[in-house]
């Protein structure tokens, strides 16, 4: 029997996302704009309820192509909030088109979204040694400097909070516990520069 972080309890997609997916560094713009559309999402919420409707999600948002999200319209918030396989909350709706915005921005200031994410780790993964879930923090000084720019840059549902835990799931940061099997594969993985 593996053992794991213990937040991923017994259920099969949430372990299946702690074995094969969070904490594994991630450069491609597109995955990256996925997590930052599916962490606005979960605010409120548990990763759980947005992991089943993750596919929901990827249809219902173009696969998370920033260009054709960024196009939206209001007859496209209409058609989202109607939806029943995503979370229908109008803000976090129109926060993914925004941020979609914000993305193809990014992209055209700094070359790619994983070029301006990474460098706030310097493009290496922060390596933490918890030995067990309580004390993991929830944010961090980064992902309020990330937060913040973030913020300046016009985009919505990236808090303090959210932005950690984007960074956790995208592998900026190596947060499985030392007794997680995962702890020592995330921490072996080499990164490509973004």
């Amino acid at each position: 029997m593996k053992n794991r972080c213990v937040w991923c309890g017994n259920d099969p997609l949430y372990v299946a996302y702690h074995d094969d997916e969070w904490g594994t560094p991630v450069h491609n713009d597109q995955r990256l704009f996925e997590f930052l559309i599916l962490e606005g999402a979960q605010a409120g919420l548990s990763w759980l309820t947005i992991l089943k409707k993750r596919e929901n999600y990827k249809e219902a948002f173009h696969s998370f192509d920033c260009e054709a999200i960024a196009g939206y319209t209001q007859t496209d918030v209409q058609r989202l909030l109607s939806n029943p396989g995503i979370v229908r909350n109008r803000l976090k709706i129109e926060s993914a088109i925004k941020n979609a915005q914000g993305v193809i921005k990014i992209q055209e200031d700094f070359g790619s979204l994983g070029s301006y994410l990474w460098r706030y780790v310097d493009g290496i993964p922060v390596q933490n040694e918890w030995k067990s879930m309580a004390e993991l923090p929830v944010k961090t000084e980064i992902s309020e400097m990330m937060s913040r720019d973030l913020k300046k840059r016009g985009f919505n549902f990236v808090g303090p909070t959210i932005c950690y835990a984007f960074m956790q799931a995208t592998g900026m940061v190596n947060d499985h516990t030392t007794d997680c099997f995962r702890h020592k594969e995330v921490k072996s993985y080499q990164c490509p520069a973004p």
